[in-house]
């Protein structure tokens, strides 16, 4: 199929994809009464406004203004064109489209076309990686080492794991041959620039590699694997570049996106070798930060997909310090974290290499902590209860994380299991609790009214929409419905009513796509719109309620009201230029400006 693509087909592919299954690939959403909820992927919220309906199978976010159905929804989400959403969905529904159209060639917009250029040669990079681990001698012993360390050779290629060669220019020469820019190759880390002649050499040079992709799929960086040096670091990582920021990436979320969605739960693990480990015990929802502690851009990636989190990191001291600080940054979101406990300073590499993956699963993720006695657990290292101040600090600790975070049943619970641990009476314990209990409640307190404040003040920006933009939302709805109210508004005296320069856009876009569609439809139009932002004027104006028996009174009210704008800002303009006029003492013209004005304050009061 060349060119463009028949409405019938378009209308399959949306009709046949249903807006909460295909919103559910991306984020968790949760059914509350005829609609379903999520925290919008477009902006960052910890309230879920990002609301789903079913029955109209559209989306609409009350926090940014987002909207559409599920095609835009991809385009958005995805950073795609049409063509490229249409075919990623058709795949969903086993309907092939064979486009070739220049949209299909683009890569993702949200990288810029620099950025393109390295994505390319990373996943050239990561080609040639591939091919001469598994087809070449060089990579043989690199491969013999995967297979002897319990890596199956589908687990390989799914992951599209290859071997560098010890060579030091091989990549770079193969990248200028392939007229990629080697300054720009330098920069996102493929290769270095040597101070000393200006030439270039590989960054990786005998080592097992291992591709990162973004959660698109699209190869960002590497990290590499010595296996026959002990002078050199066991593990290389790229650095950071333009395309791979460390604090944003979550291994394997590409992957383990669909597992996430259908588990409703996440495995977070310190390192991508413990995903692929758990990838071969067949735990496939599981994701790990590349070598940085959990930011609040992974928690949101997070949030997206599953309010149960369970932490698996290594279960050394760096371990157990690294799952307390992500556990308290996970909860504090108010996402269920449990905490999964290795023993003997194992990682879940060598934990599975150890017991075997059956063990790992039921032993280990199957028997998570939860948060509280898991700080119980933490709490209680290092610490000698023959010593009051050891005894004391213990019980502030976990005390601390009782307020305002338990219910009075896991109160109960862990208060008896201090007093058995400590041999501190259960009345004396309490009396701390409530103590720290009243001193949090007056800090909340606090809190919550400057927290009310801020959202009355946001809440009334949003609602103060002067008489014009209400009237532009509500002329572009009656628009949108109705094709008769274009051809009105064109053969008045004033073809362009619109004020703002974005509802203009979409005016001029709409007047096109009704000459070409010959009918209203809304969704059809959104997915005609390549601009987010206009996209969002379409969804919001689409989603305004009006009464069809006032149809033409609420047409004329609002054609008025942008006819007696635009006669306030040309009389604005006036006055500003007659008192020019009359500071460089031209007074015949300001008096024609002055007549002017009073003219059109004349047809301002007629209307």
């Amino acid at each position: 199929m060349t060119g463009k693509i028949p409405e019938e087909m378009i209308e399959q592919i949306r009709s046949q994809s249903d807006i909460v299954d295909v919103i559910s690939e991306y984020m968790q959403l949760t059914k509350r009464g005829r609609n379903w909820f999520g925290l919008c992927p477009f902006h960052g919220e910890n309230t879920p406004s990002f609301s789903v309906s079913q029955d109209k199978q559209i989306f609409h976010c009350f926090g940014c203004g987002a909207g559409g159905n599920a095609i835009t929804f991809v385009m958005d989400i995805e950073n795609i064109s049409f063509p490229d959403a249409l075919v990623k969905l058709g795949n969903r529904l086993g309907i092939q489209l064979d486009i070739q159209s220049n949209s299909m060639s683009k890569e993702s917009q949200s990288y810029s076309k620099k950025e393109e250029k390295m994505i390319e040669a990373h996943e050239f990079a990561a080609d040639f990686y591939h091919h001469l681990l598994m087809n070449t001698e060089e990579g043989e012993q690199a491969l013999n080492y995967l297979l002897k360390r319990g890596f199956t050779k589908e687990l390989i290629e799914t992951n599209g794991i290859g071997w560098s060669l010890p060579t030091w220019d091989t990549l770079s020469v193969l990248l200028k041959r392939k007229g990629f820019s080697l300054e720009e190759m330098a920069e996102c880390g493929l290769i270095i620039q040597k101070e000393s002649d200006h030439t270039y050499f590989d960054r990786f040079r005998g080592r097992i590699m291992f591709p990162i992709r973004d959660e698109n799929g699209k190869v960002i960086a590497f990290s590499g694997r010595i296996i026959d040096s002990v002078d050199e670091a066991k593990y290389l990582n790229s650095p950071e570049s333009p395309i791979f920021h460390k604090s944003q990436v979550l291994f394997n979320l590409d992957k383990a996106r669909t597992t996430i969605r259908k588990k409703r739960q996440v495995i977070l693990m310190e390192g991508f070798m413990d995903v692929l480990a758990a990838n071969q015990a067949g735990v496939y929802n599981a994701v790990a930060t590349m070598g940085t502690s959990l930011t609040t851009q992974h928690i949101t990636k997070l949030k997206r997909l599953s309010e149960q989190i369970i932490i698996c990191y290594d279960g050394d001291n760096a371990g157990w310090e690294a799952a307390k600080r992500a556990s308290e940054m996970l909860h504090s979101e108010r996402l269920k974290v449990e905490i999964a406990v290795l023993p003997d300073k194992l990682d879940p590499d060598e934990y599975i290499r150890k017991y075997g993956p059956e063990n790992f699963v039921q032993q280990i993720l199957d028997k998570p902590h939860a948060y509280i006695a898991f700080m119980m657990m933490h709490a209680r290292r290092n610490k000698n209860f023959q010593f009051e101040n050891d005894v004391l600090q213990y019980i502030q600790e976990v005390l601390e994380q009782l307020v305002g975070r338990s219910s009075p049943i896991e109160r109960d619970l862990y208060i008896k299991q201090i007093a058995s641990e400590t041999n501190i009476s259960e009345e004396a314990i309490y009396a701390q609790f409530r103590k720290l209990e009243a001193n949090n409640a007056k800090t909340f307190k606090r809190a919550e009214q400057g927290n009310i404040q801020t959202k009355q003040i946001e809440l009334q920006q949003k609602k103060s929409l002067s008489a014009t933009e209400r009237a532009e939302r509500l002329l572009l709805s009656h628009m949108l419905m109705n094709i008769d109210v274009i051809d009105k508004v064109l053969k008045s005296d004033d073809p362009q009513p619109f004020a703002r320069d974005e509802y203009a856009a979409v005016f001029v876009r709409l007047i096109g796509f009704y000459e070409e569609h010959g009918s209203a439809d809304y969704q059809r139009f959104l997915e005609i719109l390549d601009d987010s932002e206009l996209r969002k004027i379409v969804m919001e104006a689409a989603l305004v309620e009006h009464d069809p028996e006032q149809s033409e009174a609420e047409i004329n009210d609002c054609l008025k009201q942008l006819k007696k704008h635009r006669i306030e800002v040309e009389i604005k303009k006036l006055i500003h230029d007659s008192l020019e006029a009359e500071k460089m003492h031209e007074h015949k013209r300001a008096l024609e400006l002055a007549q002017t004005i009073i003219q059109l304050k004349k047809s301002l009061s007629a209307i």
